[in-house]
């Protein structure tokens, strides 16, 4: 569904041959947009986004991971994800048996500031045996809150079905376009009820409900590369952005500008532009 031309492929490596059962690996800056292929991979992995926006799809659905966000993805669960734009990412693998409250599914989670810290913390380990016995801590510690990490609803559901999966794509490529649900449902070949009834039973959220969460995951993309709120409510088809901020406003909580500004200002109080290493998709280790 992503438009890849433009895009780095990212080549994907064996962290299952890690014998440690948590791997916290340091942030990455990549200045334009890159791509991981779908893959698996025995290890759960949160992918935490310091800057950029971050994608994450699997066969059921699209997870948005803004800054200050993660997406957590269950081991052997298959996913490709990508970053638009210029991206700044951690990367955290844990056996699936490293803790018992872990989530069992793919989610977006806020992370807290202590949670990032042990996150940056973990990722600067040494593997110097002395401190093995603190390290163990720390780690215990950052699992406790990745546990309790509230969940964020920037989820995008993707149907099974595939009259209502040609409507998904249909939408993802043109989400501006003002079409009734009466004409959505001709052009796949259903009755209107039909493909309500079909949606709530496949994804849980109806038409209008689905629709306003993709137009949310499409300004976030567009407004972290900088365009203006006023640009991206006209390119989804709304007649100025006072409709568009209520609806964001209705869906996320708050309003789009408030809603990222919270997020760099978090960012930068916890740090974000020191120097890491680049070693988020390492060729050996």
């Amino acid at each position: 569904m992503a438009n890849t031309a433009n895009r780095d492929t990212v080549t994907v490596w064996d962290v299952d041959s890690i014998s440690r059962p948590v791997v916290a690996l340091s942030a990455s800056m990549v200045s334009k947009d890159w791509e991981q292929a779908s893959h698996q991979h025995r290890k759960a992995q949160l992918l935490y986004s310091v800057r950029g926006i971050l994608n994450c799809e699997i066969e059921d659905g699209i997870w948005i991971v803004p800054p200050q966000c993660a997406v957590w993805i269950p081991g052997g669960l298959s996913h490709a994800t990508r970053g638009s734009g210029e991206t700044e990412c951690y990367c955290l693998f844990v056996e699936p048996d490293a803790a018992p409250d872990l989530p069992r599914s793919c989610c977006t989670i806020g992370v807290s500031p202590l949670l990032r810290e042990l996150l940056l913390k973990a990722a600067a380990f040494s593997g110097d045996a002395v401190n093995v016995a603190r390290e163990d801590r720390l780690i215990a510690t950052l699992l406790d809150e990745l546990s309790a990490a509230p969940v964020e609803d920037l989820h995008l559901p993707m149907p099974r079905d595939t009259r209502l999966r040609r409507l998904a794509e249909m939408l993802l490529a043109d989400p501006a376009v003002k079409v009734s649900v009466r004409e959505w449902a001709t052009r796949i070949g259903m009755s209107e009820r039909s493909m309500s009834r079909l949606l709530l039973q496949e994804i849980g959220m109806s038409f209008g409900r689905w629709r306003r969460q993709l137009h949310v995951i499409v300004s976030l993309q567009r407004m972290t590369r900088g365009e203006s709120v006023q640009s991206v409510a006209l390119e989804l088809g709304y007649e100025g952005p006072s409709g568009f901020i209520t609806m964001f406003r209705k869906t996320v909580g708050k309003p789009p500008v408030q809603y990222l500004s919270a997020r760099s200002a978090s960012a930068l109080i916890s740090g974000e532009s020191l120097p890491v290493p680049s070693i988020l998709f390492p060729d050996d280790l």
